[in-house]
Formats: C-alpha cells, structure tokens, sequence
C-alpha cells in the first residue's frame, strides 16, 4: 500500500480513538500504531514511523477539538432562552449557509419527485438515490441486516460507481469520445452528488472516479489503493466523517473489492476460464467483503450474516440494473418529463422487488443470521482483524499480517472471558431524548435495564443508542425492567430483547395497547424470556445490589385507565446508598406509595414523568428527601418538560438537580457510601446535601 494509503488509516485511526473519548483511548491508539507498524513493509524506516506517530497524534487533537466545538454549540444552543428559536436552531455540525441550504432543498425536492413516481417503493428509493433512510419501515431494514444486505440501502461508492458506469456507457453509444465522455460523466456525477446533499460515500466515489479519470488522461495510472486514500480522505477536512457508518461501509467495502480480486487474481487456477471464474471470482471478493465490513456491522445492526455471500452474489446483477434505472427516473423527473419519469419508475418496480425476494429468502435461511453484542474491545479487536485480512488478501507475503489476525481473533475469543465491572454500582441515564433509559450497572460489570427510550417509524432508541451504549462497555444485561406501557419508555424494549436477550423481564402487567409494548412481549414469548409480574415486597439481588419492587399492586391498578399511575417503581440498594426508580408514576400513584408507610428515603431520586407538574409532589419528595435528582427529558420538547416549579422545589430542598437535556449522558458512581457524578466530560463529587458548584456551572438557573 502506498505511504499515502498508510498516512489516511493513521489519521482515521486517531480520528476513531480521538471520537471514542474513552479512558483506554492510550492504549487504543498505542495498539493501532502498533499494528500499522507491524504490516508496514521491512524497507520502512523510522522517519515514517515518527512521521505517522505525529499524524496520529495530530488527529487525535482534531477529534477532541471537534468534539468541543460541537459541545460548546450544544451548550450556547441550550441557554437560548428563546424557545422557538431554540426549536430552529441547525443542529450542531450539520451544513450551513447558502450552499448548505441550497443542497438540503434540492434533495427535498428530489424526495417529493421519488415520493409522487415511485409510490409504495419510495422509502426503499429514497434510501437508494438520495440517502434519506428516515421512512425505511423497521421490519425491511432488519431482514436486509439479517440477508448481510444492509449496506444496500445506504447510498454508497458501489450505487454512484454503477450510476457513473452507465453514465459513460451512454456516453459511448452516443460517440461521445474518449475526452469528451469521462469529462461529461463526472460532471453528471457531481451534479447527483450535489442533489442529494454530498453524503460522504458518495463524495468518496466521486473523487475516486475523478482520480482516475485524470490520471488516465495524464497517462499515469496510479495504484488503486492511492485513489481508495485520496478518495477516503474526506476526515482531513471534517473529522466527524470517521464516525459516519456510510463513509466506513463505502470505505471498508471498497478496500474489500480491491483486496478480493488480487486474491482471486493469485488464487484462482489459470484453467479456470468463462463463467467459472467469473463466479468464482465474484464469490471470493463477496467473502471478503463480507468479512471485512463484519465488526461494522455488528457494531451497528448486532447482527452478522453467515448467508451475506450468498446473499450479495445474488444481489449484485439486480442492484446493477436497478441503480441506473432509479437513477433515469429521478433524472427525468427533475426535467420536468412527469410522464417519461413514472413510466421508468413502474420498469423499476419488479428490480425492487427482486431485490427484496433476495433480502426475504437470505433473511429466512436457518442460522443465516448470528445476532451478537460486542464491547468496545471487542468490536476493536475485530477491526485490527479486518485490517489484516485485506493485507494478507492483497500482499504476495501474508505472512505478518496473519499473524496480526490469528491475534485479534484469539483477542475476541478471550476478551469475553475476562471479569467486567469496576467494583462499585453505576447508575447511567442514557440520553434517548424525550424517553427514559435507566441503566444499573453491578460491581461486576451485569447490567439492570430499566426502559430503553422511545419509537419511531423506521427505528427506536433501543437499536440507535441503548443497545451501542451498553456494547461500548461489555456485560451481560441480566434484568429488563418495563416501568409501564407507553411508547417513550417501552419504544425499544424489543429491540433490546433481540440484541441483548435478558434472561429476565419485569412487567407490571399493565393492559396496554401500544405497538412496542405489544412487540416486546412478544419478543418476551418468542425467546422463552422469564417473565416477571411486578408484585411489591418482592426483592431480587444481583452482585451485591438490591431490588426491591414497591409498586403496582395489582388491587390498586385494578381500575385504573391511565398506564402512568400503575408504574413499575423499584427501590435499588447498594451499600448505604438508595436509588428510587419511578417511571412515570404520578400524584396518585406518590400518594398509594406515602399511604403504604413503606420507606421511601433515598439517596438517588428519578423524577417521574420527566419532570411534568403531575409528579414530584412536595409530600413525595419530602419523604424520599434525595440528594440527587435525575431527570431524563428532551432538549426544547414540546410538552414543556421539566415543570419549573418541580425543579424549583428540588433545588430549594439542597438536592442537585441532573438533567440529560442540559447534560447529555449522566452516570452516577458509588462505593456504597460516596456518591460520584460525571456529566459532560466532567467529573464531581455529590455532597451530602446541597448542590454542587461545578454543577450550577453546567445547568440553568431558575
């Protein structure tokens, strides 16, 4: 591989450990430039060694000082006391200005024209020329993952290369020449780049295809893997591409392709001739292709197809006639030719179903699919041995890197076995927005799951954020906790079933009627999940933490109609420190609960309801008396969560007040006695009562 190859992966890599932002990021980056130390050839020689030190070190700087940018944007966006204008506000890291505005409303209205032509198709169409996946329905999304097809409904390098390949065939059949037709074919390419707002695959493709045409016209052809480099070098102005999965999918995938035929091109017996080898050259890229995105996919979907060679062999013919076909379409729609673009939409239809009868039948073998959860380390490890697969399938001398892979995979088989969990319980109130996510986590690294945030059509929070939250850390999820029916809190609970398959669920067995509730039980029936009806008095210890549930009773929801006054409500202990878990229990519910004489007294209070003027009551709170209160609310929501009196009346009892609209992520550690907050990067001790100084810093003053 070329030092400029070599220079790109050193960047990413600092750009990836900079992102991570983890304690272990030293070691993180010390492996990565081991490993490139280790697969850079025996004529290297120090200087590049020190040089690619530096631009490690360098990018690692670039991720962190993008990171702070973002959080200060973040920060001056939540202390806009103007509420619509809050509301309105870009979010942070996305485009700006003129050009900005003028590429998001061109691919707004190329999504009206796919939204009028293409009908039922459009979501899938969408996904597949403009590379808005929003209104993707969740069930096609899960068995194109389960098909290793997943990457299919992503734009990336492969939908633009067949687009341009079309383009220039075109070209040819009208005699365009051979000066002429590249030229033309790469400015249609930047103009459907521009269309559909410059998604960084597609941005990849299109310098790639730009490389290559002037280095043919200059008569230098240049390696591959150099143009993969200059192509892939979109993080050297924007560092947050490097977390962008498209750009990782395109970028993996292309180096895969690259990689895949020079093995096939050594590998294959010279007899071999006609469609024999092109099939067998064809499959051999599709393993490893289909093994080096693995860890990405995994990471992303928790899933790793076994049938994905298969699956893509079949769907590559497809693919290659359909892309240009949508592509035609969404052409002449922008010319205003309505009758010319529907009739070429309705010859798109049976492609599009074609490739769905692909992603249905590979969904549908048995064991076609392994759905997994890897850690931080783990997904890491996988990465190092992705990397040293392309190597040994590219290089005549394999050797090192084998040697490289053998050890990331002993890595991912061992690292499993090693004991999690820092000694001390953690209480880590996941970010899901307007929603609850409430994770416990042992002394011994086992995770207690209270909701997994809320729904929406085409995804959830419990596949977008709750499930990679937990797998960045590692350990099993022993308990699933549902504090009640409605969709804020419930919305990802069946994707966490599937991803994360809890042994155990606690219900209160309130007679809901929202879809996810619905889903999760399911889910709950489908694995033989043991299901436990929440009764009060009932107590569970996992590590040395207890739960003790205190309500529903199921005589006091007996004739209730409204799912929030019969929440789950869990007392957790550990040590001497309290935790009191709430849903979204309200007045009524307080009330049942203060009538009781059960003790109430905590440490640690979740506020119900995320903060609404129907909880929290005085009387509530004077008896639980917390030193913390979490609240878990969506930045600018429209219900105008938290109720300012709520938090007034906290802050005036001396309780510090955390919220993840003002915070992000909160995460509360104990010993049993102490009690430690971190928050935006920020670590503090909690007093015994009275809130904290570097806290007030951070969050509103009412």
């Amino acid at each position: 591989m070329p030092l400029i190859g070599w220079a790109v992966a050193v960047w990413v890599t600092g750009l990836l450990v900079g992102a991570a932002d983890v304690d272990a990021a030293p070691l993180l980056l010390a492996a990565a430039i081991a490993s490139v130390a280790l697969l850079l050839t025996q004529r290297s020689t120090a200087v590049p060694l020190a040089a690619f030190l530096l631009l490690a070190a360098a990018s690692v700087m670039s991720a962190r000082v993008a990171a702070q940018r973002d959080a200060g944007c973040r920060s001056a966006a939540l202390r806009d006391t103007d509420f619509a204008r809050a509301r309105g506000r870009e979010p942070c890291g996305s485009q700006r200005g003129p050009l900005g505005d003028a590429l998001r409303a061109q691919r707004e209205r190329a999504g009206t024209m796919i939204d009028r032509d293409f009908g039922e198709d459009a979501p899938i169409v969408r996904a597949l020329l403009i590379a808005d996946t929003q209104e993707l329905p969740l069930d096609l999304r899960d068995r194109f993952a389960s098909a290793g097809l997943v990457h299919i409904l992503s734009i990336s390098g492969l939908h633009v290369a067949i687009i341009a390949e079309a383009v220039a065939l075109l070209l040819g059949a009208l005699r365009a020449g051979p000066r002429l037709s590249p030229a033309l074919t790469m400015l249609v390419i930047a103009v459907y780049v521009a269309i559909i707002g410059a998604p960084p695959p597609a941005v990849r493709s299109a310098a790639m295809l730009a490389v290559t045409v002037v280095t043919r016209a200059l008569q230098r052809p240049v390696s591959p893997w150099a143009a993969l480099a200059l192509g892939a070098a979109a993080p050297l102005g924007d560092p947050r591409v490097a977390t962008d999965l498209g750009w990782q999918l395109s970028v993996a995938g292309f180096a895969a392709l690259i990689a895949g035929g020079q093995l096939a091109k050594r590998t294959l017996p010279r007899r071999w001739r006609g469609w024999r080898r092109t099939l067998a050259r064809d499959l051999t890229i599709s393993v490893v292709a289909s093994l080096v995105t693995a860890p990405l996919v995994a990471w992303a979907f928790g899933r790793v197809s076994l049938i994905a060679p298969i699956t893509n062999l079949l769907a590559g013919p497809v693919v290659a006639d359909m892309q240009p076909t949508l592509f035609l379409s969404l052409a002449f729609a922008f010319c205003g030719w309505v009758g010319a673009a529907q009739s070429v939409a309705a010859a798109a239809h049976p492609m599009i179903a074609a490739l769905d009868l692909v992603a249905r039948s590979g969904a549908a073998v048995p064991s076609g699919s392994v759905s997994v959860a890897p850690s931080l380390a783990v997904a890491v490890a996988a990465g190092i041995a992705a990397v040293a697969l392309v190597v040994a399938a590219s290089s005549r001398d394999a050797g090192r890197a084998l040697v490289a892979g053998a050890l990331a995979v002993s890595a991912i088989v061992w690292w499993p076995l090693i004991p999690t969990g820092s000694g001390e319980m953690e209480i880590h109130m996941i970010d899901v927005g307007q929603g609850d996510a409430i994770a416990l986590r042992t002394p011994h690294g086992h995770w207690i799951l209270m909701d997994a945030g809320r729904a929406w059509r085409g995804g959830d929070a419990g596949r977008s954020t709750v499930i990679p939250y937990l797998r960045r850390f590692g350990g099993d999820v022993e308990w699933l906790i549902l504090s009640h029916p409605h969709a804020d809190h419930v919305g990802g609970a069946a994707s966490v079933l599937r991803a994360l398959r809890p042994p155990h669920v606690l219900d209160a067995a309130f007679a809901g009627s929202s879809g996810p509730y619905r889903a999760a039980l399911e889910e709950v029936a489908q694995q033989g999940t043991h299901w436990h009806r929440a009764r009060p008095g009932e107590r569970t210890m996992i590590d040395g933490v207890e739960l003790l549930t205190l309500a529903p009773d199921s005589a006091w929801t007996a004739s209730l109609t409204d799912p929030n006054l019969a929440s789950t409500i869990v007392m957790v202990t550990f040590g001497r420190v309290r935790v009191l878990l709430t849903g979204d229990a309200e007045a009524a519910e307080e009330q049942w609960l203060l009538s009781r004489g059960v003790s109430l007294e905590a440490d640690v209070l979740k506020v119900a309801h995320h903060g609404s003027s129907t909880s929290t009551t005085i009387p509530f709170v004077e008896r639980v008396n917390p030193r913390v209160a979490l609240v878990s609310v969506g930045f600018a929501n429209s219900y105008g969560h938290p109720s300012p009196d709520v938090m007034k009346a906290l802050r005036a009892r001396g309780t510090t007040v955390l919220r993840t609209d003002q915070l992000g992520v909160i995460v509360l550690r104990t010993d049993g006695v102490q009690l430690m907050a971190e928050a935006s990067g920020q670590r503090w001790m909690i007093p015994p009562r009275g809130p904290s100084t570097l806290l007030e810093a951070l969050t509103f003053k009412y």
